[in-house]
């Protein structure tokens, strides 16, 4: 395979997020500085020390068929619902693409837990005979994945790494691959969560992960900030289509980015805690910078994971900061959308994108006072409004307990 034809470009984009039901809705809330937090209602909640959540805008039951939406876990309904916008939007449909040769990759970090728990509530209260026939294959965590495979024809394989808050950026580079190696023509890939119940909010509570600013939705994730008490749980999921330059030109496919490099790093540190100096994610940087061939000072912007904890933020920074430098215009878009988990960098990759097509950088919300730690103060984190500028590259970083650690190089098309 020529130089030429390892171009990777992405045709298509999907989400249904906090903020919107499709890519545009989400993005223009985005731009408006709209946030998609609200405090729980439900009386489950009300002792529950965190009781915020970054829920759908719409709901997933009614954007597929009654019959669909009955036997698929709710997270296995967004990814399709974002899959099926990405697919479409793309064109790749009408390509006449052989189904052998279309692959889908979708990750997830928690998979069907709605399933799992709910099944375990009929179980305990009806007995074994009232569980559900789909209970299996709606909670296993490959289901969202074999969910988007029947929904568009793939027949190329079907893959579904899990890796914690890293799933969705994961994939991205899967099926960075899989286009790399010949091994595929077309990729669906993208992440998906929906676990907003008593006992995932109870366990990240446990661990004084979640902010508890009850009182102040709007304002309670805070990357970067001084006043950050923990991450807002998110809800959604997001989609790319990636397909090989060559082919996305010859069939006249709009082309909103390349997908210039890759890397990957893990910690090998602690289970949850991030490296102190984020030596680990600054690995997985260069390792993408190298893999696009491009040097620290070629990148304009950052989307950065920053889920708005005391420990992991300015971990990250450092990292950007020794990985890229303190020019890139940094963006942490978690202040709006919450924490999507395994959706997360599907999502933040779908906003990177966007943001270089459209030459806007998102602004962090919430950012009034930023941390003391050097590597903050250090970087060019854009405040208050979004920012319009020039620039040719990108780069998004995802990263997950067990100390995963993934960084997507795009590139204008």
């Amino acid at each position: 395979m020529s130089t030429s034809d390892r171009d990777v470009v992405v045709t298509g984009l999907g989400a249904t997020t906090p903020l919107g039901g499709d890519v545009a809705s989400t993005w223009e809330a985005l731009l408006a500085g709209r946030s998609g937090v609200s405090r729980l209602t439900d009386d489950w909640a009300k002792d529950f020390p965190a009781q915020l959540v970054a829920a759908l805008a719409s709901d997933p039951a009614s954007q597929i068929d009654r019959v669909r939406a009955r036997r698929l876990d709710r997270s296995q309904q967004v990814a399709v619902i974002a899959a099926e916008e990405a697919w479409a939007h793309s064109g790749a449909a009408d390509a006449g693409v052989a189904s052998e040769r279309i692959a889908v990759v979708f990750g997830t970090g928690i998979g069907g837990a709605l399933t799992l728990l709910g099944q375990d509530d009929v179980l305990e209260e009806k007995g074994p005979k009232r569980v559900s026939p789909f209970t299996i294959p709606m909670l296993m965590p490959n289901g969202p994945a074999a969910a988007v495979g029947l929904a568009v024809g793939a027949r190329g394989g079907v893959h579904a790494p899990v890796s914690a808050c890293a799933s969705g950026a994961e994939a991205i580079r899967w099926g960075l691959d899989l286009l790399r190696f010949d091994r595929a023509d077309v990729v669906i890939v993208g992440g998906t969560e929906a676990c907003v119940h008593p006992l995932p909010m109870a366990g990240f509570a446990a661990m004084r992960a979640m902010s508890t600013r009850n009182d102040e939705p709007e304002r309670a994730s805070r990357p970067f900030d001084k006043g950050r008490d923990g991450f807002v749980l998110g809800e959604g999921a997001a989609a790319l289509v990636l397909e090989r330059a060559g082919s996305a030109a010859a069939r006249g496919a709009r082309v909103h980015a390349r997908l210039a490099g890759a890397g990957a790093t893990a910690d090998g540190y602690d289970l949850v805690a991030p490296h102190p100096e984020g030596e680990g994610a600054a690995r997985a940087i260069g390792a993408a910078l190298r893999d696009a061939g491009l040097s620290p000072t070629d990148i304009g912007h950052v989307n950065a994971h920053a889920t708005s904890t005391p420990v992991g933020d300015t971990a990250e920074a450092a990292a950007i900061r020794s990985a890229v430098g303190e020019h890139a215009m940094v963006s942490a878009t978690k202040s709006q959308t919450g924490h999507l988990l395994g959706a997360a960098g599907a999502l933040e990759s779908v906003f990177t994108i966007l943001a270089l097509r459209e030459q806007v950088v998102p602004a962090t919300a919430n950012l009034d006072d930023p941390d003391d730690d050097a590597a903050v103060q250090a970087l060019d984190i854009v405040r208050r409004e979004p920012r319009k500028a020039s620039f040719d590259a990108a780069v998004n970083d995802s990263f997950g307990f067990g100390g995963h650690n993934i960084a997507l190089v795009f590139t204008t098309a």
